[in-house]
């Protein structure tokens, strides 16, 4: 392949990743906590861009609450134990709840909606939703890596003594568990982030930690939606 073939491919990659609505709003909101960080809640051109950059992806998020309400009502993995169902269905409710109340809060900051106090208490309900959701998922996750390590462990004594990493579906279970042990670095920053907005310990969880959490969160969510052939380049 050509040079001038390989830099049209790669950047037909990038195309195809720009045109996903959920990739431009975990860059917007790379650039919103980066912005928070810097600023550390200090008037000023980050704290602008910051204000301004939230308040565009949730044009970005407009109903996109549907998609966990579909979730939410969505049959399950046959084999999923009961609480790791009941943790997956209370993070879709919690987050499509967020996702739906940010909408009002949405329309508050942009006058449509009157009433500044109820739209001011909204925001902090919806954002107590997404921290909740955040630890739901977090619980999912751990629940979920102990399910793998424990089959990943059976299959090993299925091999034996040969090359396990030439096991299609040994490589396949300790992909999954790479993924979700970084899904669950993501949530456990999430919980923290919730945390700053919400101002429950303003001493230790500061805007600039409360930036420095959500950039790496969004740096994540980014590499989350590569595709899986842009990601083993980047290993």
């Amino acid at each position: 392949m050509s040079t001038l073939e390989r830099t049209r491919a790669e950047l037909g990659l990038v195309v195809v990743y720009l045109n996903k609505a959920e990739a431009r709003d975990k860059i917007c909101r790379a650039i919103q906590y980066g912005s928070k960080f810097l600023s550390d809640g200090q008037p000023g051109t980050a704290q602008s861009v910051d204000k301004s950059t939230s308040l565009a992806r949730k044009v970005f998020r407009l109903f996109k609450f549907v998609n966990d309400l579909h979730a939410l009502i969505s049959p399950v993995p046959k084999g999923t134990p009961l609480p790791l169902l009941l943790l997956g269905k209370s993070k879709n409710a919690l987050l499509s709840t967020f996702l739906f109340l940010d909408q009002i809060v949405w329309l508050g900051r942009t006058g449509i909606y009157k009433d500044k106090e109820r739209a001011e208490l909204l925001g902090r309900i919806s954002l107590f939703c997404w921290m909740g959701s955040s630890v739901c998922t977090s619980l999912v996750e751990v629940g979920e890596l102990g399910r793998l390590s424990a089959s990943i462990k059976k299959l090993e004594k299925e091999i034996g003594n040969k090359d396990k990493h030439q096991n299609e579906q040994y490589r396949a279970k300790l992909e999954k568990s790479k993924e979700r042990s970084l899904a669950l670095v993501k949530a456990g920053m999430d919980v923290v982030v919730a945390f700053g907005l919400l101002q429950l310990a303003p001493k230790k969880v500061t805007p600039r930690v409360t930036g420095a959490f959500g950039f790496a969160s969004s740096l994540i969510s980014c590499y989350q939606l590569l595709p899986s052939h842009a990601k083993s380049k980047t290993v």
